[in-house]
């Protein structure tokens, strides 16, 4: 889906996605990379059938599978409630481990747009309310701002919508 660059550093041979060059409204495809949660010394979520949701400006929010997701762990919070353009209305969960507890930290849709159905109850995390969240091993970087969900990785590039100054882009 996304198309692939080359970084600063001519014939470095890496190659990475601007989020400039992901669509809106968003692109969902299919992910096979591991995601992996922890919270509390815990294991929350261990994934490859993920599905990422890409959108102009934004770091992929990847979206797991509850039956990879430890929902003994999780508590709806009730009366929250967002709505998305796209995917429409989204319910959000707590992650309690013992007496540790990160409040509103993942959203779901139960019940999304046609165009969106793959994530039907699938679970996103806010990367920056859990201990430690991973692509592939590597430790991903939460995006900026409490709106958003993107999950940073050393393989995408910015700027990125959240920070100060960037609610008009």
């Amino acid at each position: 889906m996304a198309r692939a660059g080359q970084p600063p550093g001519e014939g470095s041979g890496e190659t990475y996605e601007s989020v400039w060059d992901y669509p809106r409204p968003p692109a969902i495809e299919p992910c096979a990379r591991r995601v992996q949660i922890r919270f509390g010394g815990v294991l929350v979520a261990d994934s490859k059938r993920t599905h990422r949701v890409l959108e102009t400006s934004h770091p992929p929010v990847f979206y797991i599978p509850p039956d990879d997701v430890r929902m003994d762990l999780l508590q709806r919070v009730e009366g929250r409630a967002s709505l998305c353009e796209w995917k429409g209305a989204a319910t959000y969960w707590s992650v309690v481990v013992g007496d540790r507890a990160a409040t509103a930290a993942a959203w779901s849709y139960p019940r999304p747009t046609e165009r969106f159905a793959a994530l039907r109850d699938h679970l996103a995390f806010y990367p920056s309310r859990m201990d430690e969240c991973s692509v592939d091993g590597e430790i991903v970087r939460a995006q900026e701002g409490d709106f958003y969900g993107g999950w940073i990785t050393d393989d995408v590039r910015g700027p990125f919508k959240g920070g100060p100054g960037t609610a008009g882009w």
